[in-house]
């Protein structure tokens, strides 16, 4: 028996979510971030590729791998019921099979970086595949995807410098901080399910103060991202980037004041903006201030 099969493509391309690529989005913003701070500038092409390749391969084996872990309450679930594995279309065993091949090839791009970084991506890895998880043991789910998520920020210092310096794990505490506030709005969108079936996430934790805590770690988040602008000697294109982001969350915030399913889900997909204005105001602050020859 095949354990991949050529027809089932269609099944396996959904599964990794191929079609909504915000999320893949969602975890290369900070890898970009970091890989601009870490070089000074603009960072090696060849690094620059392969964080943007890590990202959809291992967003894509975490979908992979949540997808297994919930196979079982997936079709008790509005948003979910159609995905592959819960309609039958495709095995447990071929989900399995293709996760194991995703983190094959993220593995395969380790050999052009160094030890450091492959060390921080094997816990990256572990981290991942706890995720999905947690959510029958904690109400903190979106904690562990945040260091999950948060991993490309160490990683991407190491890559460049060989080392993690201080300002990359305030870096990496402010990405946490950012990921929990944004997959809590997605965390709403399957609450009344998650209730039914006993599946836990801080959106259930958090209760009606959800968004009261959810502005508290989007504040903290441009704090610490301030403080980070700070200590690198960053300019006026890398606060007016975080002004931005400022805005974005005031308009998340007032989008979902009734927090219907179609404005949660809105305020967690406007979080891919957050991060590409936060990316223009690094990159275009570099531009101006400390130009670089582009390296390979």
């Amino acid at each position: 028996m095949k354990l991949l099969s050529k027809d089932h493509l269609p099944a396996y391309l959904r599964l990794m979510r191929v079609d909504r690529s915000v999320g893949t989005y969602l975890v290369a913003w900070p890898a970009l971030w970091s890989l601009w701070l870490a070089a000074d500038g603009i960072p090696p092409l060849t690094l620059l590729a392969v964080f943007l390749v890590g990202a959809f391969l291992m967003r894509s084996a975490g979908c992979v791998i949540n997808d297994y872990a919930d196979r079982n309450i997936d079709q008790h679930v509005e948003r979910t019921k159609n995905r592959p594995l819960a309609l039958n279309e495709i095995n447990a065993g071929e989900v399995l099979t293709l996760f194991a091949l995703l983190c094959a090839l993220a593995a395969c791009l380790l050999l052009f970086t160094n030890t450091r970084t492959a060390a921080l991506a094997v816990l990256a890895a572990v981290i991942t595949t706890l995720y999905p998880f947690m959510k029958r043991h904690t109400h903190l789910p979106q904690l562990v995807l945040g260091m999950a998520f948060s991993c490309a920020v160490p990683m991407a210092f190491a890559a460049v410098n060989d080392n993690v310096p201080y300002v990359a794990w305030l870096l990496y505490t402010a990405v946490v901080l950012w990921v929990i506030s944004y997959d809590t709005f997605y965390a709403m969108v399957d609450r009344d399910d998650d209730l039914k079936i006993g599946v836990k996430s801080t959106a259930i934790l958090f209760g009606r103060h959800d968004r009261t805590l959810i502005a508290l770690f989007q504040i903290l988040f441009i704090a610490l991202m301030i403080a980070v602008g700070l200590i690198a000697q960053r300019h006026i294109g890398y606060f007016v980037g975080l002004l931005a982001a400022g805005i974005l969350f005031i308009y998340q915030q007032i989008s979902t004041s009734h927090r219907s399913r179609d404005a949660c889900f809105g305020a967690f997909l406007n979080n891919n903006y957050v991060g590409m204005v936060i990316f223009i105001g690094i990159a275009s602050d570099y531009a101006l201030f400390n130009p670089l020859t582009v390296t390979e």
